[in-house]
C-alpha cells in the first residue's frame, strides 16, 4: 500500500529545501523520484506547485496526479489539460474517500498564506524512513494511506498497466 505524506512548513522556502533532500532519498530508493511535489502559498494566497515529474508509459505523468490532487484539495486548476477517462475516474475516487476527509481538511488548514508543504507518495514499508530522514526540516507531518484498489488504479493510469 502506498502512503501520501504531506509535511507542512511555516514559511515559503523550507518545503523546497526538504524536496532537495527527498530527491537525494530517491537516489537511495526510499522515495520514487517522480512522486515528490512542493506547493507554496505566497503571502497573497496564490499557490505555486513544483514537481520533478517526467513522462512515463503512454505519456501520462505524475504531474497529472499532482494536478488532480491539488485541484481537489485547494480548488485550484494546476494543469490546463483535458483529463482522460481513467484519470477522471481516479479523481472521483480520490475525492470520494480514497484520501480521507480529515487529511484533506488538515492539509487545507496547514497551507495558509506564507507557508509551504512537501508532498510524497511512498511505499508502505518506507514512509517512516522518509519522514525520519526529513525530520531535520521540522514541519507538521500528515499521512493518508491509499487503498490498494486506488493505488492499483493510480499505477494503471500513470503507467499504462506497467506495475513497478
Amino acid at each position: 500500500m502506498a502512503t501520501l505524506v504531506a509535511i507542512g512548513y511555516p514559511d515559503e522556502t523550507t518545503a523546497t529545501a526538504a524536496s532537495q533532500e527527498a530527491n537525494r532519498l530517491a537516489k537511495d530508493l526510499i522515495i520514487q523520484p517522480d512522486a515528490i511535489a512542493v506547493i507554496t502559498r505566497d503571502r497573497e494566497g496564490k499557490f505555486r506547485v513544483t514537481t520533478n515529474h517526467h513522462a512515463v508509459a503512454g505519456g501520462t505523468t505524475w504531474g497529472m496526479f499532482w494536478g488532480l490532487l491539488f485541484g481537489m484539495l485547494f480548488f485550484i486548476p494546476i494543469l490546463g489539460m483535458a483529463v482522460g477517462a481513467g484519470l477522471g475516474a481516479l479523481t472521483g475516487k480520490l475525492a470520494k474517500g480514497a484520501i480521507n476527509k480529515e487529511f484533506q481538511e488538515r492539509i487545507r488548514d496547514e497551507l495558509q498564506p506564507g507557508t509551504s508543504a512537501l508532498f510524497l507518495v511512498v511505499e508502505a514499508v518506507t514512509p517512516d524512513k522518509a519522514v525520519e530522514a526529513l525530520s531535520q526540516f521540522g514541519g507538521t507531518v500528515l499521512k493518508s494511506s491509499l487503498p490498494k484498489e486506488t493505488e492499483a488504479e493510480l499505477q494503471e493510469a500513470l503507467h499504462g498497466g506497467e506495475q513497478n
